[in-house]
């Protein structure tokens, strides 16, 4: 079997291969690139079983390089960025572990390869569609958007996860956040300010005055002049997009 690793720190390199030649019985052959350029060198004279690869290497991430040189074997990511961008690599059946991985984390996903991609029954690779896909989730991930709001309550102070937030509400120089339990948590800030710290994908300004969490939205229902009624978990009136951002939202949404 003919591996190839893309790592460019040194320990993480050998944390690999111990896990490689622990779960693997057969002889294994391994080449170790840090860098793009080496990446390249390796994938043009060689061809693999599997590939492990780090999403930043020293001189750049590892889709550019998946983009200059054909791969036709699976490949297995190594990250320490949040699950959210590992989606698109779900659609193509790449599997992914998240550092600081554990080891059932790698036999979970070296146990796919087996299931998956036995050797030479593999014949597909990256589509640029993919590649576009990551590379936008990456530049997302790496955006420093809002993880937590500091509220501020009379007997001290609450912290609230953008990620339990369903419902945001203008009032006057506030806001209002609604959690999926209807509980109501002020902000001091305005809805055009927080807006802006939020992550797009998650988030979206259905009108003047609110913003909605993509995964509590219940249900939408059509509504005159253009507009949408939303239900959304946590919240007793349905929210209502503005004739302007329907169209939008629809994009959006998918």
């Amino acid at each position: 079997m003919k591996l190839l690793i893309l790592e460019d720190e040194i320990p993480a390199y050998q944390k690999l291969l111990s896990h490689l030649k622990t779960f693997f019985d057969a002889a294994l052959t391994n080449h170790w690139a840090r860098s793009i350029v080496e990446g390249k060198t390796l994938l043009e004279v060689n061809s693999y079983d599997l590939i492990l690869s780090d999403i930043k290497l020293l001189d750049g991430i590892s889709f550019d390089l998946f983009n200059e040189v054909q791969v036709n074997c699976p490949i297995i990511f190594c990250s320490a960025y949040d699950n959210y961008l590992f989606q698109a690599f779900n659609t193509n059946g790449i599997a992914y572990i998240l550092k600081p991985y554990t080891n059932a984390d790698f036999v979970k996903a070296l146990e796919k390869y087996n299931s998956l991609f036995k050797q030479g029954e593999y014949n597909s690779k990256l589509s640029n569609e993919t590649l576009s896909a990551l590379k936008t989730a990456l530049q997302e991930e790496q955006t420093n958007y809002k993880k937590r709001f500091v509220i501020k309550r009379p007997n001290g102070i609450q912290l609230l996860n953008t990620s339990d937030i369903s419902l945001i509400e203008a009032s006057g120089d506030f806001c209002i956040a609604v959690d999926q339990e209807g509980k109501r948590h002020p902000i001091s800030q305005t809805i055009g300010s927080i807006v802006q710290q939020l992550p797009p994908k998650k988030f979206f300004k259905i009108n003047r005055s609110q913003i909605v969490h993509i995964d509590f939205i219940a249900q939408i229902e059509s509504h005159f002049k253009n507009r949408l009624l939303i239900t959304i978990k946590g919240c007793t009136e349905k929210a209502m997009t503005s004739t302007s951002s329907t169209s939008d939202f629809r994009k959006w949404l998918e």
